[in-house]
């Protein structure tokens, strides 16, 4: 029997039913600019109405390899479960509004070999950070499988290791999920995320602290390993709650960036 995970946020980061949620996303890829295809994406995981505008500035970069990009590396923060290192689902498929989308046990079998590396449902079960990219990634790049791994505390090198190990070549495609800044006022929140996107694009994770971004441990990896390949990184979109659906007294950070 195929063990597939339930979708966990459905009907509140985003629409339960399928055809809202297609409408919605494509209404947000249909608005972002188009651009080249890039190897790495980070994009942020909140609510759509408030983050979607910004995660649909990467995803539209992907439109152009539809039926190309077979595998996404999908990696994010922990924000349920403390845990050591990665940790990747015993699932077969995780569940979404639009359709399952298969779990590449076969690549997780091989970066098993890590000791960085755990198995574990359970930091999976109620975890947003990867659930909501599901239907981005179904809208832009068709049937694809994911390597869905959530990340505690762990070095740059061990997300890095783990990355490069997956590396391979255009049919794979790798996620960074995460937010910026949280819960400041607007202007001190355009301050700090102006500073974690000029870090990334430095490719300089030690300039990215525990409050400038939840993915950070993620993002460090991606950062040493584009480093390593050569890669450029630029931003595409930064932006914050307050610019899309929320008021500025409190606001929660987003950015966009490609690796190319």
């Amino acid at each position: 029997m195929t063990s597939v995970r339930a979708a966990a946020v459905a009907g509140l980061f985003y629409p339960k039913e399928a055809g809202p949620l297609a409408r919605m996303v494509e209404g947000y890829l249909a608005a972002a600019a188009p651009g080249g295809l890039p190897k790495a994406i980070i994009a942020p995981h909140a609510g759509y109405i408030y983050s979607g505008p910004i995660a649909a500035s990467a995803y539209s970069r992907l439109r152009s390899a539809r039926g190309k990009i077979r595998r996404v590396v999908l990696i994010g923060p922990a924000h349920r479960v403390a845990l050591r290192g990665l940790a990747a689902p015993s699932d077969e498929a995780f569940d979404s509004p639009l359709g399952p989308v298969p779990v590449d046990r076969e690549a997780i079998a091989r970066i098993a070999t890590l000791p960085q590396v755990t198995i574990s449902d359970e930091a999976h079960r109620l975890e947003h950070s990867l659930e909501v990219h599901l239907p981005f990634l179904i809208s832009t790049l068709g049937p694809v499988a994911i390597v869905p791994l959530v990340a505690g505390e762990a070095t740059s090198e061990e997300v890095a290791q783990v990355i490069e190990m997956l590396w391979d070549g255009p049919e794979t495609l790798v996620v960074i999920s995460s937010d910026l800044s949280h819960y400041h006022d607007y202007r001190t929140a355009r301050r700090m995320d102006a500073a974690t996107s000029a870090a990334i694009e430095a490719l300089d994770e030690r300039a990215i602290g525990y409050e400038q971004a939840c993915g950070r441990v993620p993002i460090a990896g991606l950062l040493r390993a584009a480093r390593r390949r050569g890669l450029t990184a630029r931003t595409i979109d930064l932006r914050n709650s307050g610019d899309t659906a929320g008021p500025r007294d409190e606001v929660v950070g987003y950015g966009a960036y490609v690796f190319d």
